[in-house]
């Protein structure tokens, strides 16, 4: 007998439903991005590859929930957001964990010492990213309701609020990306090959609050419409 996907079965209760479950998977993949630094900081490398699974893990689950929803999207749906739109959401949510499994993936590919000044600055700089990642997730915890009331009233309200937070985070986190690249400059005595994997790595990590401010512009679309 041929099985009925679990996401079929999510999409006959909501059309929003496995966008917040992707979500979900996503927000939990970027949460474990700081204790990626924190294990580093601490030379405990056993942490680090347990924290590394955990990514990989999350970011595939979430995968696997992002085919599901492509596979099984219906072609029309009977409200007023258009199917492209809800596989544009779903593409920039995914990025988020694409992003922090590539910074996971980065601090495994070899014995990389973290210089002192980094070792308060990366976590706090992945810290802020993942409170985009939350920001993003509320905002998407919204969805059923904003469909409940067409996208009108109060609750677009209350999420224009949630996005203008997610925005100033995001601004935050520029700030610190220019202050990490700037200590990394200075830093004579860094290797050049240590040198491009830090820069890449805040460059990746920072992908995490630009692909949740991302997420927020799709939503604003989406209420717009």
């Amino acid at each position: 007998m041929w099985a009925r996907s679990p996401v079929q079965g999510i999409f006959g209760r909501s059309p929003f439903k496995p966008i917040q479950e992707h979500m979900r998977l996503v927000d939990a993949c970027a949460g474990e991005a700081p204790s990626l630094f924190e294990a580093l900081a601490a030379g405990d490398k056993r942490r680090l590859l347990e924290t590394k699974e955990r990514i990989f893990d999350l970011e595939h689950e979430a995968d696997k929930v992002k085919n599901e929803i492509r596979a099984h999207l219906p072609k029309s749906l009977f409200m007023p957001v258009d199917r492209r739109d809800l596989l544009d959401l779903l593409n920039a949510q995914d990025s988020i964990a694409d992003s922090v499994q590539d910074v996971a993936g980065l601090l495994i590919l070899k014995e990389l010492e973290i210089p002192d000044y980094m070792k308060e600055l990366m976590p706090a700089y992945a810290a802020r990213n993942v409170d985009a990642a939350h920001q993003c997730k509320r905002a998407i915890d919204q969805l059923d309701e904003l469909l409940e009331l067409g996208f009108k009233g109060r609750q677009v309200d209350r999420v224009e609020e949630i996005l203008a937070e997610l925005s100033c985070i995001e601004s935050e986190t520029d700030g610190q990306e220019i202050e990490l690249n700037r200590a990394l400059v200075c830093d004579e005595g860094l290797k050049a090959g240590d040198l491009l994997i830090w820069w890449e790595l805040v460059w990746r990590l920072g992908d995490v609050a630009d692909y949740s401010q991302d997420v927020g512009d799709r939503l604003r679309l989406l209420m717009a419409r």
